[in-house]
């Protein structure tokens, strides 16, 4: 799968640098979200679930897998403080592992801000006993072509939503954060009208990566 990535604070820099194992775990994991296999989950899945609608749920299923068999801790808690850290509490993370914690954002568009803010509570020192204490969040999200590609609810919030964050939330996200933006498939799409699975007349290019760091590309 095509992805665009943006950097926070440098973090294209630093997160291959300094966590360089955490970081290929992750580009190991999303290089897994091939054509082939999101189609396999998706139609598997639909067998049971007659109102799925999206390829989401499917996204995240196949990240999650890769990832918890890479090691890294699924629903980690950000704080020991048991106040803080109910199983159903919003002080989680997606994933955490070494200096690394992760959010998927397939979310609503109103989770923007926090999914943003959780990532920079796991890197920052806080006064309530930390569960995890990493240096450097990833943010893996849609982008609009995948939200539309992949027939996604129209209140998720998308790779651009979450760039757009960035610059007012600048003082208050300290911690070094990569956005990695999930582009449609390339050989099909979900019928918005019958929820099955469309292929696409032609494939598009060859899967590649863009990187946009402080409006540069590189």
């Amino acid at each position: 799968m095509k992805t665009q990535m943006y950097a926070h604070r440098e973090a294209d820099i630093l997160i291959p640098k300094i966590a360089e194992r955490e970081y290929t775990g992750v580009l190991q994991a999303i290089s897994k979200l091939t054509d082939e296999r999101i189609i396999s989950e998706y139609t598997e899945e639909k067998k049971h679930r007659t109102n799925l609608k999206s390829i989401s749920a499917s996204i995240n299923r196949i990240l999650k897998d890769e990832l918890v068999q890479d090691g890294w801790i699924s629903e980690a808690q950000i704080f020991q403080d048991s106040h803080y850290s109910r199983k159903d509490g919003p002080w989680r993370l997606d994933f955490a592992k070494g200096d690394v914690s992760i959010e998927v954002g397939f979310n609503h568009g109103e989770a923007t801000s926090w999914n943003l803010i959780k990532l920079s509570l796991a890197g920052s020192l806080n006064h309530v006993k930390k569960a995890v204490q990493t240096k450097f969040g990833i943010l893996i999200c849609a982008t609009q072509e995948l939200k539309v590609a992949g027939n996604l609810d129209s209140a998720v919030g998308t790779y651009d939503k979450y760039v757009e964050y960035l610059k007012p939330l600048q003082n208050m996200l300290t911690t070094p954060t990569l956005i990695i933006g999930l582009r449609a498939p390339d050989s099909f799409t979900i019928d918005p009208e019958t929820k099955n699975v469309a292929y696409n007349s032609q494939a598009s290019e060859s899967a590649g990566v863009s990187v946009s760091s402080r409006s540069q590309l590189f």
